[in-house]
């Protein structure tokens, strides 16, 4: 058996900012990938996309994905591009949908590179996609999918169990046992009560937990998701207005379709029409019907969120929707304003004070949708100012993240770690829950640096 004599952790994503989730184990000669995602937000962020992975590629033995999100998954496919050989193992929910959003993810880099070119909007002489369509499809060769709960040999006395994390289809809790120590990653805790999605498995202890604390600073409202929709629907609708709302294709969207399906059926809003325009978003409501297992929404409300939608696929279909006129519903993707179709969108509506703009997650800073909640007037896109003159709210209740008390909760239920490493939070979030654990549960906890190591054998 290969010496484990001084493993460390390596801190190069989600440290200091709520996106891309990267963990690094080394242990011996052994390296282990804890996640592989993309930094959104601010560009000081997104640029680290671009610069040489932190450790060679080539180098790392196993990536362990929590889930689907792209600052968790999106930057594998330039992982692999750049050398990395090893297998992608996940569950096999985050490897469906993973095989819907990194293909996609990889098409439209490779579509608003064209479109920069032709209009001459980007800074660069030849802009290029970080990674391609191609790319994407390669990645997903990687992939072994893994049962929850399932203890995973990964060679020299190092084990990983996947264990259910809420927040998403087949979000995962990574349990890492490296010798004789436990790190527990948290991944993204989800939200419980969530309208979709089951609690979180609890926290059983040990050595190390690394936890994301994206809403370490808040707590979720005690509101009906319902009761607060129904009102701002009602009011558009009465004005002739069309309500636009950017979600996640996975999980946000299904999420949105299942409550607007319930107020319609009970005559709460108008029947007015919907359009589900993401075709990502519609595969992965089909991946929903397949694992009830992990959900609580019924067979019969699957179905009934489907049907009150129409599907729009194609792009000529997309601009269509540009020239009609409200009262209407829009959901498409992105859910922080970062690209994709809802940005044609919102260049179209976003100017006419009778429509209204619904964020219905959280806004990383430095996005499109953050900028909204600040009470931003004009946004830029495609290298040009637009005017916002609609209606912006940003609803509270549809969180897929567990808040501030829920977080305290779930670490609560198990014995205290050695030290708890608060990551995947805005600054000012990280640092609130930090002092809450320090002092509610009187633990050892930091919040850790951008590339910062530590030895998990004298981890603070």
């Amino acid at each position: 058996m290969t010496s484990l004599a001084r493993p460390i952790l390596r801190f190069l994503g989600a440290a200091g900012t709520v996106t891309g989730s990267r963990y690094l184990i080394e242990a011996g000669p052994r390296r282990i990938l804890i996640d592989c995602g993309l930094f959104q937000g601010f560009k000081t962020l997104r640029d680290r996309n671009r610069k040489p992975f932190p450790t060679s590629p080539a180098g790392i033995d196993t990536v362990l994905l929590t889930h689907a999100h792209l600052d968790h998954s999106g930057y594998l496919p330039a992982l692999i591009r750049a050398g990395y050989e090893g297998r992608v193992l996940c569950t096999q929910a985050t490897a469906e949908l993973c095989g819907l959003i990194l293909p996609d993810s990889g098409h439209l880099q490779e579509e608003e590179a064209r479109f920069a070119t032709q209009k001459g909007f980007s800074k660069h002489r030849s802009p290029t996609p970080l990674y391609t369509l191609e790319d994407a499809e390669k990645a997903l060769e990687r992939f072994e999918p893994m049962e929850f709960r399932r203890r995973i040999d990964l060679g020299d006395s190092i084990a990983a169990t996947f264990i259910p994390a809420g927040h998403l289809l087949g979000a995962a809790q990574i349990r890492l046992e490296i010798g004789g120590t436990t790190v527990h990653f948290s991944g993204d805790l989800g939200h419980d009560p969530d309208p979709l999605m089951r609690p979180p498995a609890p926290f059983e202890g040990a050595d190390l937990l690394v936890c994301e604390s994206t809403y370490g600073n808040r707590r979720h409202p005690d509101i009906d998701p319902e009761a607060e929709l129904a009102p701002v629907l009602k009011r558009t609708f009465a004005r002739g207005g069309t309500v636009l709302i950017p979600a996640f294709a996975v999980g946000r969207a299904q999420g949105l379709m299942y409550h607007v399906a319930r107020l319609m059926a009970r005559g709460e809003i108008p029947t007015v029409p919907v359009y589900l325009n993401s075709p990502m978003a519609i595969d992965a409501t089909e991946i929903y019907h397949r694992y009830h297992n992990e959900h609580h929404v019924s067979r019969e409300d699957c179905v009934a969120m489907f049907r009150i939608s129409t599907r729009v696929t194609s792009v000529d279909a997309s601009k269509e929707l540009n020239r009609q006129k409200g009262p209407m519903i829009i959901v498409s993707a992105s859910g922080m304003l970062t690209g994709g179709r809802i940005l044609h969108h919102l260049a179209s509506f976003g100017g006419d004070r009778r429509n209204t703009i619904l964020l219905s997650g959280f806004q990383a800073g430095g996005t499109r949708g953050a900028a909204l909640v600040d009470g931003a007037r004009r946004l830029r896109m495609f290298g040009r100012d637009f005017p916002i003159e609609a209606e912006v709210v940003q609803l509270q209740s549809f969180s897929g993240h567990a808040d501030a008390d829920e977080i305290l909760r779930w670490m609560a239920a198990g014995p205290a770690p050695r030290v708890t490493y608060l990551t995947h939070g805005e600054p000012t979030a990280a640092d609130t829950l930090r002092q809450r654990v320090a002092h509610e549960l009187g633990r050892a906890v930091r919040v850790p640096d951008h590339l910062e190591t530590v030895h998990l054998d004298r981890p603070i």
